[in-house]
């Protein structure tokens, strides 16, 4: 959610059970707006809400001229004072791995790596004296990792330049019907895995402007969830859910809709989701 913008696109996402109060909403985009001029970030959106057993964390993120480039990401307790992070590291996702139940609410609770259980299956440490992990490396690792997995992109939302940065394509009007239905028409807003290791006869289709990310068509479902009756695979399932509210939140004035005046969002319906065997 851009800072603009907020109060807007927290409307949208109130029903779910996500709001805000006044004060919260009036220092939230206050807050943002001056972290924008005080880093000189070139964009500042409020990613979401961490919610601990003390108190929440609200994270914000900061973006500059290549939007798939490192960004930037803060803290705050309150919506008003906030902490810059550090960038997340394999050894930090590795530390916190076996980390689980609810986050505190203190980025300075020390969490201890020393567990042992009985059960099969569960992980063992056996390091005795191990560091402690404080609670702000399991918030960055956390992050990292929601990012990683659902942030997904419909295909021509950006473009990448020949130099190499990737911009928003502000000809994108949305996906029609038809290409909604399809798993390539959307990506994975993450460093490529899949597209490094295509032969140059599979990239001969592609355009390097937009094809420049990894599709949905080639993740491995690994669950299901029943949605109106049809079994649908739970990648599937989070790529749409976190499609249509990336277009409610990043166009919340109605922008990025179908040509021809179509007052509902191309993928914003659940009867138009991809199917297993479609």
């Amino acid at each position: 959610m851009d800072a603009e913008s907020l109060p807007y696109a927290l409307d949208l996402v109130a029903g779910g059970g996500g709001g805000l109060s006044s004060e919260k909403r009036a220092a939230l985009r206050a807050s943002l707006l001056l972290l924008r001029r005080d880093y000189r970030f070139e964009r500042v959106r409020f990613w979401g809400r961490i919610q601990g057993i003390r108190g929440p964390y609200y994270i914000a993120e900061g973006l500059g001229g290549d939007r798939a480039g490192p960004r930037s990401r803060l803290y705050s307790l309150n919506c008003v004072e906030w902490s810059l992070l550090p960038p997340a590291t394999e050894e930090m996702i590795t530390q916190t791995a076996g980390l689980k139940g609810r986050f505190q609410g203190d980025p300075s609770y020390e969490y201890d790596p020393i567990e042992k259980k009985g059960e099969e299956n569960e992980r063992i440490y056996e390091e005795e004296g191990g560091p402690m992990i404080k609670e702000e490396i399991r918030l960055v690792a956390t992050i990292d990792q929601i990012d990683k997995a659902v942030g997904i992109i419909p295909r021509g939302a950006f473009v990448k330049t020949p130099l190499g940065p990737v911009h928003e394509n502000r000809n994108f009007e949305g996906l029609s019907l038809t290409e909604a239905k399809k798993l390539n028409s959307y990506f994975h807003f993450t460093e490529p895995v899949n597209l490094k290791n295509r032969t140059l006869l599979q990239k001969a289709d592609l355009d390097p402007s937009i094809d420049f990310l990894d599709s949905l068509e080639h993740d491995i479902p690994k669950e299901f969830y029943i949605l109106e009756g049809h079994k649908i695979p739970a990648c599937n399932l989070n790529s749409a859910f976190i499609i249509i509210f990336f277009w409610i939140l990043e166009h919340p004035a109605g922008e990025g809709r179908q040509p021809g005046g179509s007052e509902e969002l191309a993928v914003a319906r659940t009867d138009i989701l991809p199917h297993p065997h479609d």
